[in-house]
């Protein structure tokens, strides 16, 4: 599978992110290194479950959507007889 890759600008706005995170819940700064880092992790070892979850979510949405067209077929009658 290929590694889940973050826009430039996704990427920067992740690691602001965790950055404030870290100040706001551990009270410790981290350096852009750390950050980084930190984020190469969370996608490795958590994106691909996430990713695997939103393919399951949009599979099953997408087969509800099929199910609700078969509601739409028209019924043939049959011929009358003459």
């Amino acid at each position: 599978m290929k590694p889940i890759e973050l826009s430039k600008d996704r990427q920067q706005d992740a690691l602001r992110g965790i950055k404030e995170f870290f100040i706001a819940e551990r009270d410790e700064a981290l350096s852009d290194f750390q950050a980084q880092n930190f984020l190469d992790f969370i996608t490795g070892q958590i994106g691909p479950s996430i990713y695997n979850q939103a393919i399951s979510d949009a599979q099953a949405a997408m087969l509800n959507n099929i199910e609700d067209l078969y509601g739409l077929e028209k019924r043939i009658l049959p011929k009358a007889k003459r």
